[in-house]
């Protein structure tokens, strides 16, 4: 996800890691440096949390002195958590998905109103929301919800890739070829999320608008569902649920 969203925005960075030799890589590909967590912190207004969850103390360890604003994209690690590892800053918690790296994300924030030692700066935030905006879509939500946004949105490439993937099957079992069956359904996926836009996200109003009663599409839409589509997603949400609540 650092990654992603590196790339996204473009610009040269200031980064570090665990050893990995990423922060290298990543500062070799967009300009910029890597260095300690700790010179990170000292010389970044704003420090982006991309490890792992589970390092959550052993990073606030290193440098929870040296910051007074941190962001978060670390899944299931709630706003309380970021608080208490880093009381004296401002925290914000945000679930970004892999699109960012082409400018069109979904950012969803997740507005905290404990911030440590200080009460929130609603120009700082301005910043923030405005920084993930480059990145695509930033929509505000309770952090209640945040699990379940997850579901959809921070999951929902794989998801995409995977619907992609069986209908390209489908078209190759028929004779067109894999590269022009990805063509057709990818561009299909990305015209019908811009006509979806238009119509202010009236899902039902874009299908009538292609279906004709019994019709290619009717047939085909009544073999989705009795292929169990809508129970496949319902059970999917179920079980990232368990991992995110």
């Amino acid at each position: 996800m650092a990654r992603a969203m590196a790339r996204g925005w473009g610009d040269a960075v200031l980064c570090s890691d665990s050893g990995s030799g990423r922060a290298q890589a990543l500062a070799a590909e967009l300009g910029g440096r890597a260095a300690s967590s700790a010179d990170v912190a000292a010389e970044a207004d704003v420090v982006i949390l991309c490890h792992k969850p589970y390092q959550l103390k052993l990073v606030a360890t290193e440098i929870a002195d040296r910051v007074t604003a941190v962001v978060s994209v670390l899944g299931g690690v709630p706003s309380a958590e970021l608080s208490s590892a880093y009381p004296r800053a401002q925290v914000f918690r945000l679930v970004p998905n892999t699109p960012v790296e082409v400018r069109r994300g979904v950012s969803v924030y997740a507005p905290h109103t404990g911030h440590g030692a200080y009460a929130i700066d609603h120009d700082l935030e301005r910043e923030v929301i405005a920084l993930f905006e480059r990145l695509g879509t930033v929509v505000t939500m309770d952090e209640s919800l945040l699990g379940v946004a997850l579901g959809v949105s921070s999951v929902g490439p794989a998801y995409q890739a995977l619907l992609l993937e069986a209908q390209v099957d489908a078209a190759v079992r028929h004779g067109i070829k894999p590269a022009v069956a990805a063509q057709l359904v990818a561009e299909t996926m990305s015209g019908t999320a811009e006509l979806l836009r238009t119509r202010e996200y009236d899902t039902l109003t874009v299908r009538r608008e292609v279906t004709s009663p019994g019709g290619s599409t009717a047939r085909g839409l009544n073999a989705l569902e009795h292929g169990g589509v809508r129970a496949a997603f319902a059970d999917a949400m179920d079980r990232v649920l368990q991992v995110t609540a």
